[in-house]
């Protein structure tokens, strides 16, 4: 039985069609992303800029006893800041990184980052009279409050292993650094809150009374003078 040879433009039309379903299917498969898990941000510089150039600002200080982001949340171990008021660039948090990871090539572990470098520095050059406005965009850099939680690790890894990469680690960042474990008590500022006495005793009002008013007319009387009153 003879079959019928296909016309030219008929092989064309199909050869169209095929071809059109393919770069479909390729647009498809490179559009969306068949995992579940949420894709990494980057935590050394935010996704998208800045709408206004940042100020220089202090770190926030938390008012009311707070603890937060003082204590380990995933991994065992970690390392936790000890100073005031400390700004943090990208490229000392990414080096410091680069050192734990150094420290431990080899091992079973993952480092979890507590922050991100979301504020922007903007810089003038050097020998420039003043003003002129705020100048131009220098690196990312992170506020940090005291007592703040920077590195997280958890992993099949010795502790004294761990606690000397967080101590280069912490070499590397400005300020004082502590090492700290899975279950260690949170802090409010720079004390410890190891028991409900302590806490409340953290968390009561600086004066309970009202402070008199000076005597000013005693305070006056004592200070000397030529001729008495």
């Amino acid at each position: 039985m003879a079959v019928n040879a296909l016309s030219p433009s008929t092989l064309s039309s199909i050869t169209s069609r095929a071809s059109s379903l393919h770069s479909a299917l390729l647009t498809l498969v490179s559009s969306r992303s068949f995992s579940t898990t949420s894709p990494t941000a980057n935590w050394l510089s935010p996704k998208a800029g800045e709408s206004s150039k940042s100020r220089k600002g202090r770190p926030h200080v938390p008012t009311g006893g707070s603890t937060r982001g003082t204590t380990l949340v995933w991994g065992d171990y970690g390392l936790r800041l000890r100073d005031h008021d400390r700004r943090i660039s990208a490229s000392q948090l990414k080096i410091a990184d680069a050192t734990i990871r150094q420290r431990l090539r080899g091992l079973k572990y993952r480092l979890y980052h507590r922050v991100s470098a979301n504020i922007g520095v903007y810089t003038s050059g050097n020998d420039q009279r003043m003003g002129k406005g705020k100048g131009s965009f220098d690196y990312w850099c992170v506020r940090m409050p005291v007592s703040r939680v920077i590195f997280e690790l958890k992993g099949d890894v010795h502790e004294a292993v761990v606690r000397d990469a967080m101590r280069v680690a912490g070499n590397k960042l400005p300020g004082v650094y502590e090492f700290v474990r899975k279950g260690d008590p949170p802090m409010m500022g720079i004390t410890k809150v190891g028991d409900a006495a302590t806490e409340a005793m953290l968390r009561r009002p600086r004066l309970d009374k009202s402070v008199p008013a000076p005597n000013l007319e005693g305070t006056a009387m004592r200070m000397p003078a030529t001729s008495p009153p």
